[in-house]
């Protein structure tokens, strides 16, 4: 009977789509090390490990660091079902899909959303969300460091000031940009700020990287109801995670050694020079693009290195030109979404992936196909 299914045999692919990015080899062999227990003394201390890492790249100090078991909209959700009580107000950025996505999370807390609206291709202005703030006292600000769905990054550490300011927490969803350019949680101030693997870590999806400051982990604390979620809830985790080791859930074992090896990678390489890395082959497609005479979507200074929002040219089908990159070429690159839809490429630069080899293959087949 099971002849009829075969032995598992995925395609290769260059992945310069949105993510997932392309999985390193290293990260692949420590996917298959043993399974051992989630609560063995072995695994207890890769966990310590990841979390001390993940305070490195992610540049904090703070105590609760960790990863959820989940992608990286579960970290989105935990971000803020452990934060809002119905009856709250956040103020959400939102000039793309996944700010749209907060929104929908926050009402689905029971709080108000006070949307600051902006154009999808453009960064918020920090001037919109002062006037947004003016005479308001909301318990959380919401930004999307990097909008993956438009190539569009916003600069957090004014929007953060203003947040504080106000007395609000300040949220950041750096799920695109963690390892690919400058995160910086305590020198911008931020207070809750998550991320995923399957983008610059270049690990698969499945764990959605996490750290709480002081100031939110009060807020927590002194709520008044139950988190809407009790497998997202930071009081059960907070336990497994922490020096107690509650027994929680059974966490992804094999893929906490992944991100583990992924980390490492990470910090063998150096966060500037990733930084540095990743900004070198963007500018190479970005160079290469405009030879073609292709555009970026976002302006020059807001662009994303890692996703590239490439304007489609007039009367090109951009489907056709997707679909034959992948089946003659291998390469995956991602369609527009919402508003975007049909009228952009978003081409990914991500961790393994962003190297000059990749973005040269890729012109070389778009130059074949246009």
């Amino acid at each position: 009977m099971s002849e009829q299914f075969g032995e598992l045999r995925p395609p290769l692919r260059v992945l310069m789509g949105p993510g997932p990015s392309n999985t390193h080899p290293r990260v692949l062999a420590a996917l298959g090390a043993p399974t051992i227990g989630h609560l063995d003394p072995a695994y207890l201390e890769m966990m310590n490990e990841v979390s001390e890492m993940l305070r490195m790249v992610m540049r904090t100090r703070n105590r609760l660091t960790f990863a959820v078991s989940g992608t990286g909209s579960a970290g989105m959700e935990a971000a803020l079902v452990n934060v809002l009580e119905p009856g709250d107000e956040a103020v959400v950025c939102i000039n793309g899909v996944f700010g749209m996505r907060m929104a929908d999370i926050v009402e689905r807390c029971g709080a108000a959303v006070v949307p600051v609206e902006v154009e999808w291709g453009k960064p918020v202005p920090p001037q919109a969300v002062a006037e947004t703030l003016k005479g308001r006292g909301p318990k959380v600000v919401c930004l999307v460091h990097a909008e993956t769905s438009t190539g569009v990054l916003t600069p957090p550490a004014e929007i953060a000031r203003l947040a504080r300011e106000s007395g609000a927490l300040m949220l950041l969803d750096t799920v695109t940009s963690l390892g690919g350019c400058r995160v910086e949680v305590d020198a911008w101030g931020v207070d809750v700020c998550y991320s995923g693997t399957q983008k610059c870590l270049s690990c698969p999806p499945g764990l959605a990287p996490i750290t709480f400051s002081e100031r939110a982990l009060e807020v927590v604390r002194s709520r008044r109801s139950k988190v809407q979620s009790w497998y997202l809830d930071l009081t059960g985790l907070e336990r497994y995670w922490g020096a107690e080791r509650v027994y929680h859930h059974t966490a992804p074992v094999n893929m906490t050694y992944g991100l583990r090896e992924a980390l490492r990678i990470v910090l063998e390489e150096g966060l500037e020079e990733r930084w540095e890395r990743h900004a070198r082959v963007h500018k190479m497609l970005v160079e290469g693009l405009a030879e073609m005479g292709l555009e970026l979507l976002p302006d020059g200074p807001f662009r994303l290195p890692m996703l590239n929002a490439v304007k489609v040219p007039e009367g090109v089908d951009e489907a056709k030109v997707r679909t034959a990159l992948l089946e003659r070429f291998g390469i995956e690159i991602g369609a527009g979404l919402g508003p975007l839809k049909g009228r952009i490429w978003r081409v990914g630069l991500m961790g393994h992936t962003a190297t000059e080899a990749n973005v040269a293959y890729l012109l070389h087949a778009l130059g074949q196909l246009l």
